[in-house]
């Protein structure tokens, strides 16, 4: 067991871990963030994703003591009126919700990137995150609107 260092939607976190344990159990049970999700374990389905400096990373994936020191955000940190969640909120890119911290955190990286994506950038940046409601035209459509006002983290 050791101790990491993680500065957690702007607050410092001092937690205890095994060399063994995952980004997404520590962010979950240690330091308290429940958006994200684990739907698949294996890295292909979104739901974990956080950034860590600023990119996104698969935290069913990432063994957390590689993370020491990393600034990270989770969906859990977005403020209240967070422009991407609210474009989401008002395309409807929603079912179940169960997806949306992580393509609400893809979207935030992609327009640091690129603030004026096309249809075809988002299609490809978002393509490793799946919504099994089907919302996809939903979700293209909020990263639009988003984009169009400027979103940033």
């Amino acid at each position: 067991m050791r101790m990491l260092n993680l500065t957690v939607n702007g607050r410092v976190h001092d937690v205890p871990v095994d060399d063994n344990e995952l980004l997404l159990d520590v962010l979950r049970t240690k330091v308290g963030c429940t958006s994200v999700r684990e739907g698949c374990g294996v890295g292909a389905c979104g739901a974990c994703t956080v950034l860590v400096d600023g990119r996104s990373v698969s935290s069913c994936l990432a063994l957390a003591v590689r993370h020491d020191g990393a600034e990270i955000v989770t969906a859990d940190g977005l403020p209240g009126d967070d422009a991407v969640v609210e474009a989401f909120v008002e395309c409807g890119a929603m079912q179940c919700g169960y997806c949306i911290p992580g393509f609400v955190l893809m979207t935030h990286e992609l327009l640091a990137e690129n603030p004026q994506p096309d249809a075809e950038q988002i299609a490809a940046h978002l393509e490793g995150n799946i919504c099994r409601c089907g919302t996809y035209p939903e979700i293209c459509a909020a990263v639009t609107s988003a984009a169009a006002r400027g979103a940033r983290l």
